[in-house]
């Protein structure tokens, strides 16, 4: 059955609500019995602060490992297929390294870094510009940290695409239905003028399961509370070197990378 748009970001939206799994509204989303992942039992999905993500570069051997995690995303979320640049939709991607840190390149890095491809997704900033300048609140961060976006007061003015640092947004100059291959049903789809992104898979999280590019990733993705010491993510910050993209701008991303080293 397909899904008003309305109504999922209602329920995605409404982590503090997980005591509503077992009624109509969760059964919608989660057909069938499911079990938690073990990072988000104890009640994490509904007491998380601040969602945050790690990627492992070194975990990803080959173009085909984080190409899995770029088809988990689209494929569940609807994401169109179109060869056309301009009209081309992305929720998580592949950069060079100098397109992913251009504040970092210089022209004598390493070959195996210069040769990496870095998966890049929407930051979910600690301090989003993009919430700033929507003129209609169409985007905007949750307390958990996700930033999310109401594709129904989307006017399609592209102030978030402008105010964007990391070209994380991506805007529908068509209607994008026709170009998915594989439609799901319990993910709703998008229209012709509105801008979309990544949110962390906050319909996943809500239900007790990981983000999609997380469960595909084979562990090269780390994902958990950043408040919380005892996560996932904080016990990996702890023991790693990490960067984020160009943090001089102030906008605290909720993406860390592990580039090199042990």
């Amino acid at each position: 059955m397909s899904v008003d748009r309305r109504q999922f970001l209602k329920a995605a939206g409404a982590t503090g609500l997980l005591g509503l799994l077992g009624s109509p509204l969760f059964k919608i989303f989660a057909p069938g019995e499911l079990e938690a992942s073990p990072e988000l039992k104890e009640g994490m999905a509904k007491s998380a602060k601040r969602w945050a993500m790690v990627v492992d570069m070194k975990a990803f051997p080959t173009e085909e490992s984080y190409n899995k995690c770029i088809e988990a995303c689209n494929n569940i979320h609807n994401i169109p297929h179109i060869e056309n640049e301009k009209h081309e939709i992305k929720w998580i991607w592949a950069e060079k390294y100098e397109n992913a840190f251009p504040d970092s390149y210089n022209g004598y890095v390493s070959e195996s870094i210069e040769k990496m491809k870095f998966l890049v997704l929407c930051n979910n900033c600690e301090n989003p510009p993009c919430v700033r300048v929507c003129p209609t609140k169409a985007t905007f961060k949750r307390e958990d940290g996700i930033v999310v976006m109401d594709y129904h007061r989307c006017i399609g003015c592209r102030f978030c695409m402008a105010a964007c640092p990391y070209g994380a947004r991506s805007f529908n100059w068509r209607d994008p239905r026709p170009f998915i291959k594989n439609l799901n049903p319990s993910y709703p789809t998008r229209t012709k003028g509105v801008v979309e992104k990544c949110n962390f898979c906050a319909d996943r999280l809500y239900r007790g399961e990981l983000p999609a590019c997380v469960e595909a990733s084979n562990g090269a993705l780390i994902f958990g509370d950043l408040k919380d010491e005892n996560s996932n993510v904080r016990k990996t910050l702890r023991s790693k070197f990490t960067i984020t993209r160009k943090p001089e701008l102030g906008t605290f991303p909720g993406v860390y990378y592990i580039i090199g080293g042990s």
